[in-house]
């Protein structure tokens, strides 16, 4: 199994339930994560190895990093080990768009000021502001948090090479990268190269909003979307299109018989762990370590409470399971540092 992971968690895209699947597997092994003080490194500054908890130049390597930066390869190699696997994930700026709009409403300028979604894709300009502080949540998000080079004019011949030559660098650099709406299929593809165990990319959702809370997108928002985050749609492209090729290598009816397998494990899980058997509004769950962050603005974030009964090894396992990263992130600290967020 590999042990030295370097994932880069990029913003609305699934990253928070793949950081659960790395916590677990980590502290199961005893592994040595990289940390922030806090908990995020520096974000939005280039990820620096100084923003690690206990790195010193020379001193021992990590063994996985994986809470959100704006990657910074040369940095992140004096942290993490040259054997290292390097894989994220991203989304159809199609959908993250609508995403980033209502969780971050409050710090970025640009959405801010729109009076809604529809306002902002009529006429984004009116209300972006390039280099504003919180403004890299409201274009490229994904193209900003992969720390690709900005670029002043993708559309002309010098910037489609500018885009070609960022994204055959970032495919040499990644080993995998997974995608958001194949969540599953993901899973599986990131279990096979990494050779872990089949429980151990089990995961429940974090991270989420309620159905009703999410708006169905016109075909022309999504478009419009996709178009005003042209870099991301880019990037999504080609990442598509490359872990397409990895399933035909792997087979796709094989595949299909594992994320099967994977499904009724998670549901057998859920049904065993889970108070109601999945995920619950934040104010229903009383234990406040497993109740998840709520952002700032309108977006209300979904999280887990576990059943009554459970023995002390079940409640154990069924609680890693539930854990948001936030406080997972602080159990771990303690478990490396034995105090709290420094």
């Amino acid at each position: 199994p590999h042990t030295h992971v370097v994932f880069l968690k990029t913003h609305k895209t699934g990253g928070s339930s793949v950081v659960n699947v790395l916590h677990r597997f980590g502290e199961a092994q005893g592994l040595r994560f990289a940390l922030p003080h806090r908990y995020q490194f520096g974000y939005p500054n280039p990820f620096r190895a100084q923003r690690v908890k206990g790195y010193s130049p020379g001193g021992p390597p990590f063994d996985i990093i994986c809470h959100h930066m704006r990657f910074n390869l040369t940095e992140v190699q004096k942290v993490m080990p040259n054997d290292s696997f390097y894989f994220s994930i991203v989304r159809d700026p199609g959908t993250l768009g609508e995403s980033s709009f209502s969780y971050y409403r409050a710090v970025a300028p640009a959405f801010r000021r729109a009076p809604s979604l529809a306002a902002f894709l009529a006429a984004p300009h009116r209300f972006y502001e390039p280099g504003a502080r919180g403004n890299h949540y409201a274009r490229n998000l994904q193209w900003f948090d992969f720390g690709l080079p900005r670029l002043e004019d993708e559309d002309d011949e010098e910037g489609g090479k500018a885009v070609a030559a960022a994204l055959e660098e970032l495919e040499r650099t990644f080993n995998l990268v997974l995608l958001a709406e194949h969540f599953d299929e993901s899973l599986v593809m990131l279990r096979e190269a990494l050779c872990w165990p089949e429980d151990a990319v089990v995961a429940f959702n974090h991270n989420s909003r309620p159905a009703e809370d999410t708006p169905k997108l016109s075909p022309s928002q999504v478009h419009h979307l996709r178009s005003w985050n042209k870099l991301d749609w880019a990037l999504y492209t080609h990442l598509n299109r490359s872990f397409w090729r990895k399933v035909e290598a792997f087979g796709s009816s094989r595949l299909q018989r594992e994320v099967s397998k994977l499904r009724q494990l998670r549901a057998a899980l859920a049904r065993r762990c889970l108070q109601g058997g999945g995920p619950l509004p934040a104010k229903s769950i009383s234990d406040r370590r497993l109740r998840p962050f709520q952002p700032a603005g309108r977006a209300q974030i979904l999280g887990y409470a576990l059943r009554d009964g459970l023995s002390p090894a079940e409640r154990e396992r069924c609680a890693r399971l539930a854990t948001p990263e936030l406080q997972y992130k602080d159990i771990l600290d303690r478990r490396q540092f034995g105090g709290g967020n420094g």
